[in-house]
């Protein structure tokens, strides 16, 4: 009986090429982390139909077709009540519960109700510092079972910016930032940074009850900047810009 080894066999040319090993790799961490992220990554990337809708016009323009979810989101603006107002009707197109979180979180219910914000909707949580409110931010927004969160905080660094960029495309809520009219020229990972004032002649621009703003989109991930003048129309719950009006006009006719 020969009970020599067998000849070894030659399998460098069934190794795959360096460059093929190298994109399956990549390939396969990609498809970690959107498991990872269950799966909100990915569909902020190629958009999947959730993103909350604004008004036919500003949704044109925004790469996501409205607003991402499973994103961070800035409002800033010189007046309290026009920002307010623009955030507690992005909150209401959640259409489930949302986390309020500040210092001292006053936003008058009913105001924010006329807006499309359900008092049932809605939890306030006291954040008594800064840092109790970024942590309070960044647990809700890895928290898939509610609909978004936003924190009111006029400073905020980069790497804390970053953390709830992250939580959010972990978790899927939408995450809003409420800095009143500070960081317009600082550096951010929110996919938009968005500026709110009230349109002249339509009421004090501390009243909750103002149907005008004018919307300066400052920055947008995979976008461009761009501005509008809009209208909050309470009866029928939408939200419209001159644009929106015009197509309305000429479809009627």
């Amino acid at each position: 009986m020969d009970l020599a080894p067998p000849p070894a066999m030659d399998t460098a040319a069934e190794a795959p090429p360096a460059m093929d090993r190298a994109a399956t790799l990549a390939a396969l961490r990609a498809r970690v982390t959107a498991i990872e992220r269950g799966g909100a990554a990915e569909a902020l990337e190629r958009g999947d139909g959730r993103a909350i809708k604004l008004s036919p016009s500003i949704d044109a323009a925004l790469p996501w077709g409205g607003l991402a979810r499973a994103g961070l989101h800035e409002i800033t603006g010189p007046h309290i009540g026009a920002t307010t107002a623009f955030a507690a009707l992005i909150l209401a197109r959640t259409e489930t519960t949302v986390l309020w979180i500040g210092p001292d979180p006053d936003a008058w219910p009913p105001g924010l109700a006329r807006f499309g914000l359900r008092p049932e909707n809605l939890v306030f949580v006291h954040a008594g510092t800064a840092q109790d409110g970024l942590w309070a931010m960044e647990e809700s927004l890895r928290c898939p079972a509610i609909g978004g969160a936003l924190l009111e905080l006029r400073e905020i660094d980069l790497t804390a910016a970053r953390r709830l960029q992250l939580a959010a495309e972990s978790g899927g809520p939408i995450g809003l930032l409420l800095r009143g009219d500070t960081g317009a020229g600082q550096a951010s990972p929110a996919l938009t940074r968005w500026r709110v004032s009230p349109i002249a002649g339509t009421g004090s621009p501390h009243d909750l009850g103002d149907p005008g703003w004018r919307l300066e989109l400052l920055r947008c991930r995979g976008g461009r900047p761009q501005s509008w003048e809009t209208r909050w129309r309470a009866s029928t719950d939408s939200l419209t810009t001159e644009e929106d009006d015009i197509a309305n006009h000429s479809h009627l006719t």
